[in-house]
């Protein structure tokens, strides 16, 4: 009896680790959701910033609309020398990537510019 019960702890271990990951692995998405046949291309400014994991966000007031932009990973962005503060508000930047299938006012982007440095986030 004994030996069987060792036997079942790393399973339990194993069981216990996905469960207590699933929930953010199930979080991150695909980009199938994004359209990537429409390119967009915003000019706008950033009203609200996240630099965040899964991936960083901009709120762009462009024209009549605010837009989500959804960003690179954190790391990605460090790794490609744009950092928290140059997505503070007020930001003037042009943003071009892809508008989701579903939300309207959401975009994934595939580069931002900013004071005149173009950074790629794919």
């Amino acid at each position: 009896m004994r030996k069987n019960l060792w036997t079942c702890v790393p399973v339990v271990l194993f069981v216990s680790g996905i469960l207590a990951t699933g929930g953010s692995v199930s979080a991150h998405h695909g980009w199938s959701g994004y359209d990537s046949s429409k390119v967009l291309e915003l000019k706008g400014t950033i009203v609200e910033s996240g630099y965040e994991h899964p991936h960083g966000f901009v709120r762009l007031k462009a024209s009549e609309k605010t837009w989500v932009v959804v960003l690179a990973p954190p790391s990605r962005m460090e790794g490609r020398q744009l950092p928290r503060k140059n997505l503070a508000s007020g930001t003037e930047v042009i943003v071009v990537g892809y508008p989701s299938r579903t939300d309207p006012q959401e975009m994934r982007a595939e580069r931002i510019t900013i004071n005149g440095r173009t950074t790629e986030l794919r």
